[in-house]
């Protein structure tokens, strides 16, 4: 009834990840998956802030962009990140919608990760998607 595990041709037996065998997949810190996370909600909401920015021309939308595009780099180790041809293709307000929901997730990320700089850049985002959809800017205190 029972039929033991067979080894291979090289004599190793065959074992899973679970039992303990963990060479066989790459391993990344908590730390390291957050800043991949982290990179990614950022390279989101930059493309949605380039539409935006084809959509809406502002100096406000051009320096988000710059400084999205620069944590995008330092978090992708240096590099910088793909960047759309800027192009109107959608409503203003689905777009900014969708950037304070991807700025929300960045907030997230980077307050779980100690991340000041991302932080406040994607408070700040949220403000100011929040404040184009003519929704209030700050959150009020609970009490």
């Amino acid at each position: 009834m029972y039929e033991p595990i067979r080894t291979g041709p090289s004599g190793r037996s065959v074992r899973s990840p679970m039992a303990g065998s963990t060479s066989d997949f790459p391993h990344r810190s908590r730390e390291e998956e957050l800043d991949i996370q982290l990179a990614g909600h950022l390279a989101a909401l930059l493309a949605v802030t380039d539409e935006l920015r084809a959509l809406v021309p502002s100096t406000d939308l051009d320096t988000a962009a710059e400084r999205l595009a620069d944590q995008v780099a330092r978090l992708g180790g240096g590099h910088a990140p793909a960047r759309a041809p800027l192009t109107a293709a959608r409503e203003p307000s689905a777009l900014h919608q969708r950037a304070h929901a991807l700025a929300g997730r960045a907030l997230v990320v980077a307050a779980s990760r100690a991340d000041t700089a991302a932080a406040i850049l994607a408070a700040e985002r949220m403000d100011a998607h929040a404040a184009a959809q003519g929704e209030p800017r700050k959150l009020s205190a609970a009490g």
